[in-house]
């Protein structure tokens, strides 16, 4: 509501998104998938109940500058996801006022593993994992995808055996290289600190090898995932994509992109955005070997 406030004068035509109600949707909420002390990481399920074969899960990762939102702001779209023959999760993560990075990495790594362990119970394919995220949760859901196996970035201490590698990203106006001026250029008032600076510690002047580290961008290479940019048409939200796309056709890793033109960046949140992000969303996943 907070964000429609904000974009209604410019775009008096929006409307929130609502959850639809889907028939063939089985939900479950607040499951717990990992215990942290008395700390309690859950996740909600959104299951397609109408298909034979097993089918593929989609992680979604919700925005809101790595230090706010709140894993029902991805219930719309994963509903709709869902309805169209996917497990979908909607998962909570460590935000920086409670854990800075990479805890929200770790903790999105465990939510993969216990999908994976779980997939059997809901007829679903764990070699078929797809990561989602939208603005700082698509930040997260790139950074999870390329950095499989770097010990810095996996929680070796749940679920060893299991891997946390996965299918596919679909990276919604997440930036991959902290580094962009966009983003390193400010903190220059420490009444007034970035999310970067909240998420990481140290600013860009105190620390540029650590917002090196935290950039998607840094670790992309030939086992990478195939990636999916949905984006608006602010340039602030791309920074980092050239230069991967640069990366990827190095490495030979199948990406695509979607534009929306004359969009807020929360587009996805609203119509009459929604159904066309939606539409993307579910072409992508049953068209590209997925």
């Amino acid at each position: 509501y907070g964000y429609y406030q904000k974009e209604l004068a410019k775009y008096p035509f929006i409307k929130i998104a609502k959850k639809r109600f889907n028939v063939n949707v089985i939900e479950e909420f607040n499951l717990i998938y990992r215990s942290l002390g008395t700390r309690n990481l859950k996740l909600d399920l959104f299951i397609s109940s109408t298909n034979e074969k097993k089918i593929p899960i989609v992680i979604f990762i919700h925005g809101g500058g790595w230090r706010s939102g709140d894993k029902s702001f991805q219930h719309p779209l994963a509903n709709e996801i869902a309805s169209k023959g996917f497990l979908c999760a909607a998962i909570e993560y460590r935000l920086s006022p409670e854990a800075k990075y990479p805890a929200a990495v770790l903790d999105i790594k465990s939510a993969i593993k216990w999908l994976k362990k779980n997939a059997e119970r809901y007829n679903a394919d764990s070699s078929k994992v797809i990561l989602l995220g939208c603005s700082s949760g698509g930040h997260l859901a790139a950074l999870c995808g390329v950095t499989v196996n770097i010990p810095k970035f996996e929680p070796n201490d749940y679920m060893s055996d299991i891997s946390t590698k996965v299918h596919g990203v679909i990276d919604i106006d997440g930036i991959l290289d902290f580094t962009h001026p966009a983003e390193s250029g400010k903190d220059t008032s420490e009444l007034y600190p970035s999310v970067g600076k909240l998420l990481l510690g140290e600013t860009y002047k105190e620390n540029p090898e650590l917002w090196i580290e935290a950039s998607p961008l840094s670790y992309i290479s030939e086992r990478s995932p195939k990636f999916f940019f949905i984006n608006s048409s602010i340039e602030r939200f791309h920074a980092g994509r050239d230069s991967a796309i640069v990366l990827f056709e190095k490495f030979k890793i199948n990406y695509r992109i979607e534009t929306h033109s004359c969009t807020p960046h929360t587009f996805w949140l609203f119509e009459p955005w929604f159904e066309l992000t939606a539409n993307f969303i579910i072409d992508y996943l049953k068209n590209s070997s997925i």
